[in-house]
């Protein structure tokens, strides 16, 4: 039911400090922004390493839902987002567990939602998405289209960079030896 966990979201009160802690600091780099006037937020997805990814989010007026949570504190952690291939099979697996979920969306082949309350799943907020992790990332952080492998060389190593599921890419550094030996088992695989 569910492939991984996709992000992290902040809530904070000083955005703009947030941000320069993230980027400055730890080496965050911005992907995707924007803004829900209904919800009354504002967000931003960050990459950080090879394949983690966080948001930080804050309200821009009254009435938001974020309210209520930064109330009495600066910022925190305010939901996990889990990535699930199917909305429709998730819904089905919670209704037949009796796990109430609540503000169902499909925003069409982008992005479907649903929610799980913290009192229902131990204290967490869950975001539970379906949707293709390569539309949410600068397609500078990913790999090509299509492309699933590349291998570069660098000096006496050799970068290989696979395209990673979650969107994102994985790159091993291998020198000579390990490079003829991983071409030694494609060999016996063939």
């Amino acid at each position: 039911m569910i492939l991984r966990i996709d992000h992290v979201s902040l809530a904070v009160k000083d955005y703009e400090g947030a941000v320069e802690f993230f980027t400055k600091i730890l080496g965050a780099i911005s992907q995707y922004y924007g803004t829900d006037n209904n919800l009354k937020y504002y967000w931003e997805t960050f990459a950080l390493g090879d394949l983690s990814r966080f948001e930080i989010i804050k309200p821009t007026g009254k009435g938001s839902f974020l309210e209520n949570f930064l109330k009495n504190k600066e910022g925190g952690i305010h939901h996990l987002v889990l990535q699930t291939p199917d909305i429709e099979m998730t819904k089905k697996i919670l209704d037949k567990n009796d796990i109430p979920y609540f503000g169902y969306q499909n925003y069409g082949e982008r992005w479907k939602e649903l929610f799980i309350h913290p009192k229902d799943a131990y204290g967490v907020l869950l975001q539970i998405a379906e949707f293709k992790p390569s539309d949410w990332l600068a397609p500078s952080y990913g790999m090509p289209e299509g492309k699933v492998w590349n291998v570069e060389r660098n000096n006496e190593k050799y970068n290989l960079m696979f395209a990673h599921p979650g969107g994102g890419k994985v790159k091993l550094t291998l020198d000579r030896e390990n490079i003829k030996a991983l071409i030694e088992d494609l060999k016996n695989l063939l």
